[in-house]
């Protein structure tokens, strides 16, 4: 059988000879989430909002072009660590339009929609009236409504980062690195449901069966008790969680809502407690940054896949 590091050797190897002489032309135009985009040049100064956009730079080598970053979800893994803790942290939360500015960026790159608005970072006509491009990860656009999320989605969303920033051969290792990873995770056989659990107390928020979460499960092999709503991420109801009584617990570990915070509600809440998940433990736990589109999927999968083996039944 070949291992993980054999199949990302072949990878790779397979890519050195057509990933070489990859170049993005310019002007370049887009379509994201519904607004056109053109680039005269490769973006040189960029501000990231959110975890995922700043971590998928990074992952591409591309973290030099990044002056200032903002909504950071949580500290970056190896082997990004470091160069995410160096850069310029704009604001904890979402910075002001005045404050992007102040960074002087010619992109900016956001992981939600909702992160450009006029509170906000600024609405996107009037930063690219500005001469200021933005983007939208794909997976999070809200006024044109995404399909169901794929792994080859997210896969889609580096590639096009390098055609935009001309780092098309980083991309496509990247691309081929992911691939193979994914491609190593043993689905699970036994049959088992699960429940995503974001965040929420009184009414739980959690994933449905559009978005990262169903993405993810399916890779594991689990069955999403929400896998027909037809969202990302709903609110629902405990009565629901525990009529469907799920044989897994996805806890998603997030600074404002840790996964053991959860498992003491969960253990604490006279509905919930009497779930078989709670009473045996039964939980996987993710990264909050993990839990959305991004570079950080294929390995919070493969991660859960081990979490998930040593579980018993």
């Amino acid at each position: 059988m070949r291992t993980l590091p054999h199949l990302l050797s072949l990878a790779v190897l397979a890519l050195s000879a057509s990933v070489a002489t990859a170049q993005t032309t310019y002007p370049l135009m887009l379509d994201n989430c519904g607004v056109e985009i053109t680039l005269a040049a490769a973006p040189a100064k960029v501000v990231t909002i959110k975890s995922t956009a700043t971590e998928m730079l990074l992952a591409l080598g591309l973290g030099n072009h990044i002056v200032g970053v903002g909504f950071q979800d949580g500290p970056a893994p190896e082997p990004w660590t470091a160069g995410a803790a160096a850069l310029p942290v704009l604001s904890d939360k979402l910075p002001s339009q005045e404050v992007v500015l102040e960074a002087e960026p010619d992109f900016v790159y956001g992981g939600w929609e909702s992160n450009f608005a006029a509170d906000g970072a600024g609405e996107r006509p009037t930063l690219t009236a500005l001469g200021v491009a933005t983007y939208v990860s794909p997976a999070a656009c809200r006024s044109v409504k995404p399909a169901k999320l794929t792994f080859d989605e997210v896969f889609s969303e580096i590639d096009e980062m390098g055609v935009i920033f001309d780092a098309k051969p980083a991309a496509d290792v990247l691309i081929a690195e992911q691939r193979a990873a994914l491609e190593a995770i043993p689905a699970d056989e036994r049959g088992l449901t699960a429940v995503w659990y974001s965040s929420g107390t009184k009414a739980p928020y959690i994933g449905a069966g559009s978005g990262a979460p169903q993405m993810m499960l399916e890779a594991l092999g689990l069955d999403n008790i929400m896998a027909s709503q037809d969202e990302g991420w709903l609110s629902s109801s405990w009565e629901a969680v525990v009529d469907a009584n799920p044989d897994v617990i996805v806890l998603v570990d997030a600074t404002w809502n840790s996964a053991e915070h959860k498992k003491k509600l969960l253990a604490e809440n006279p509905i919930t407690s009497k779930l078989d998940a709670v009473i045996n433990q039964r939980y996987l736990v993710v990264p909050f940054p993990a839990s959305e589109a991004g570079v950080r999927n294929v390995s919070a999968t493969a991660d859960m896949a081990a979490q998930l083996a040593d579980l018993s039944f």
